[in-house]
């Protein structure tokens, strides 16, 4: 496994190696150990799967609060997505700063995202079908959310708001200001 970028804040991009012959490939899309020598050393709990209808679909920004906190690894089953982690962490030196990444199936490439960083996605094809690897079970105590276009995250994303498709808790998620707390 191949560690792509290394991003701020612990968060990585991996691209695993692919064996092809006439057949098609086969690919080791996990590996604890490999993982641990890049400094992630989290145990994984669930498996969290998604399918998105249509192109534009948004989901997030998601994230459960302490002491729910979840890593994420992020990957593409089908299609492909506009990807993305916000740091949340009060504390951290890039508060309030984000990655976007392109990952596809066809490319294979996967997130960490640790905990402490709002998570969400733009698909950018029509079923488009996500995996992601969380360290914490799901609790709905530590259940939030935070508006996906807040003005000041800034996020580039790949759609406009009036072609975004969201559900209800994404379209109703406050602003960063509102989650913390400071209107």
């Amino acid at each position: 496994m191949e560690i792509v970028r290394r991003h701020f804040g612990g968060v990585l991009e991996l691209r695993p190696r692919r064996f092809g012959d006439s057949r098609g490939w086969f690919s080791e899309t996990y590996s604890r150990r490999v993982l641990s020598e890049h400094g992630v050393a989290s145990e994984f709990v669930q498996d969290n799967q998604s399918m998105s209808a249509s192109r534009w679909t948004v989901r997030g920004l998601h994230l459960q609060v302490e002491p729910h906190s979840q890593g994420k690894l992020i990957r593409v089953l089908k299609g492909s997505i506009f990807d993305v982690a916000v740091d949340v962490r009060r504390d951290s030196p890039d508060y309030r700063r984000y990655i976007g990444v392109e990952l596809s199936a066809s490319e294979g490439n996967q997130l960490w995202i640790p905990c402490g960083f709002a998570h969400g996605f733009c698909t950018l094809e029509a079923e488009t079908e996500v995996l992601y690897k969380v360290t914490a079970y799901y609790a709905p105590s530590a259940d939030r959310s935070i508006v996906w276009n807040d003005p000041e995250l800034n996020i580039a994303w790949p759609v406009d708001a009036s072609a975004a498709s969201l559900s209800d808790k994404d379209r109703a998620a406050p602003t960063l200001a509102q989650f913390e707390g400071r209107s």
